[in-house]
């Protein structure tokens, strides 16, 4: 049985990562939702609306696609969007203490909330939009980790 399902992140940006693990979900959901947190703790490079615009761009071929921005709780998210299904990428061991917590937290929150994890590619495991900033803050290469309309992107905003 295929159902929506909810993607949240900050995508500050969204990498090659983060495009593997929708394309798989693809196969298991009929309507995926990415739903970028506009959380400023984080001091995102891109603003919501540039991250909104990017991810929209990167998925436009898809329409079983949707993104959208959201503020607060992604359970409150869910049920407005009634979801119940979370979708959350494990790349590395170390990952999976923080998602569990998330995941106990979000179904203590809404029961009836499962959170399902799929893993990238291997090629992907060590990529992440934290190390993607600093590669390209630093004048790196980071076509091997982001689509190359955020390469571009990346590029004009680091100057």
């Amino acid at each position: 049985m295929k159902n929506t399902v909810i993607y949240p992140g900050t995508f500050d940006p969204i990498t090659l990562g983060h495009i593997d693990l929708v394309e798989r979900a693809t196969h298991l959901f009929d309507h995926i939702v990415i739903a970028i947190a506009d959380n400023q703790q984080k001091a995102p490079l891109f603003s919501l609306a540039e991250r909104i615009n990017l991810i929209k761009e990167v998925f436009s071929k898809n329409n079983n696609i949707e993104v959208v921005g959201f503020n607060g709780l992604v359970v409150d998210l869910a049920k407005q969007r009634k979801a119940n299904i979370i979708l959350r990428g494990l790349r590395v061991v170390s990952d999976f203490d923080y998602e569990f917590q998330m995941a106990s937290m979000n179904r203590t929150l809404l029961p009836e909330l499962e959170t399902v994890f799929l893993m990238p590619s291997e090629k992907y495991t060590y990529i992440s939009s934290t190390l993607v900033r600093e590669v390209a803050l630093a004048k790196g290469d980071v076509s091997r980790f982001v689509p190359p309309i955020v390469e571009k992107v990346l590029q004009e905003k680091m100057g």
